[in-house]
């Protein structure tokens, strides 16, 4: 059978055609949204929102009676505050890629990030503003965390002006230093899943500093200020480990595999943490106590953020049982020895905590769990891996500390920032707030 020469050209003509198409096309083609990831990341987002009125029934408990509005507000106006500085500038300092300090105002007021499209760098089956929502929870959350430390005593002027310079100049630039596009931390090799160094011992180091400079609170050396109400602070606690899914889960920025090992680890941390802490109390006190139990479970969920995504279970139970081993001794020893008033241990928790977790990342990470981290010191023998974790590490503790008391030595010399003696015996609610949060009848 004979094809014609036209016939011939044309079929040919036809078969190129197509081929350049297809070829074009898988070019040309806008990175996949998957709708499952999306949701799971809208969700996580969700959660941790949930975090920041958690976090204010956790600490709110612990204090007096007529101090727990004035923390219910401080979280809830960081929640309403952040909201607004993260989508004006917050995301672009610390998101828009740049190798610099941080990443500048490319993006302010959300100038060129989608709702439809992702940012391929940080997520590609998501829209961009997906991933910016999600991570405007953690810098929610994070200062808020910086509360514990100098709880009954900071003015809400002080502490509201204190909470927006230190969010912009303290977090925003970690954490494009460990996240962004371009971040120098990152660009080392630096692992930090969901926080470890951006969140928790950024904000520790800045509890420690407030605690320090702001001085004690007047009743310290007088006498033990009992939580006014543990229930309070077990439905805090109760709220925090219910989010904290959402916090490292959602850190995988899809519903997978990765998201899985994050949430099972996360669990059995904070398990393992609120059991040795029990012990500990158990042995050192004669009693396992209730807020010693979640204490722990905080403590471990602190310790395996930046771990979540690198490690198994077999280290995550090591990082829970050792964390709370350290923070009780910050909260336990150390603290009463050194003599400062970090009231509700921001700094004895998180910040050890997260110190202790960023290191343990770089002994018990492993490639079987996520091929893009690396394999740690107890995996593989590889201490590399582990003496880049000290230097992020060291590199969070020194800015944040510098960092936070330049900011705050700033908001003294303008407001003030310690509530005088007087407010301090009457109380945050009614001298800040003009409100009680018990009224008791006659």
């Amino acid at each position: 059978m004979k094809i014609s020469a036209s016939k011939l050209i044309v079929c040919m003509g036809f078969l190129f055609a197509t081929a350049a198409f297809c070829f074009a096309g898988d070019i040309s083609a806008p990175p996949k949204i998957d709708s499952g990831d999306t949701a799971w990341v809208l969700i996580s987002a969700a959660l941790v929102m949930l975090m920041t009125p958690g976090l204010a029934f956790f600490y709110g408990g612990l204090v007096r009676r007529k101090n727990m509005l004035g923390v219910l507000m401080q979280c809830l106006v960081i929640l309403a505050a952040l909201s607004i500085q993260w989508v004006l500038i917050g995301y672009s300092l610390a998101f828009a890629p740049s190798s610099g300090f941080w990443g500048g105002l490319k993006w302010f007021g959300l100038n060129g990030v989608s709702i439809y499209a992702p940012y391929t760098d940080y997520a590609p089956t998501i829209p961009h503003q997906a991933f910016m929502i999600f991570q405007a929870m953690f810098a929610i959350i994070t200062p808020a965390l910086i509360i514990g430390a100098f709880a009954e005593r900071m003015k809400f002027s002080a502490f509201l002006i204190f909470t927006l310079l230190w969010a912009t100049f303290v977090y925003d630039p970690v954490a494009h230093w460990v996240w962004g596009s371009g971040g120098w931390l990152k660009n080392l090799g630096a692992l930090d899943f969901a926080g470890g160094t951006v969140v928790h011992i950024n904000a520790g180091i800045a509890a420690l500093v407030t605690a320090l400079v702001i001085g004690k609170r007047t009743c310290y050396d007088k006498y033990a200020v009992a939580p006014h109400n543990l229930p309070f602070s077990v439905l805090g606690a109760a709220l925090l480990w219910f989010g904290w899914f959402g916090f490292n889960a959602g850190s995988a920025l899809g519903a997978n595999g990765l998201a899985v090992n994050a949430f099972v680890v996360t669990n059995t941390a904070a398990a393992a943490a609120a059991l040795s802490w029990a012990l500990l109390d158990w042995i050192f006190n004669g009693k396992p106590t209730m807020l010693g139990t979640i204490s722990g479970a905080v403590a471990g969920l602190v310790a395996i953020t930046p771990a979540a995504g690198f490690v198994g279970v077999t280290g995550a139970i090591a990082i829970g049982l050792l964390v709370s081993v350290f923070c009780f001794i910050a909260v336990s020893v150390v603290k009463h020895k050194l003599g400062y008033d970090d009231s509700l241990d921001a700094f004895g928790v998180h910040g050890i905590g997260g110190i202790w977790g960023a290191l343990a990342t770089g002994l018990f990470a492993s490639k079987t769990v996520n091929p893009a981290g690396a394999d740690g010191l107890f995996v593989s023998g590889n201490g590399h891996q582990f003496l880049i974790q000290l230097a992020a590490v060291a590199v969070t503790i020194v800015y944040a500390f510098v960092g936070t008391l330049v900011i705050y030595k700033i908001v003294d010399a303008i407001v003030g920032v310690r509530v005088n003696e007087e407010q301090e015996a009457i109380g945050l609610d009614l001298t800040q707030h003009n409100e009680r949060a018990y009224t008791m009848l006659e």
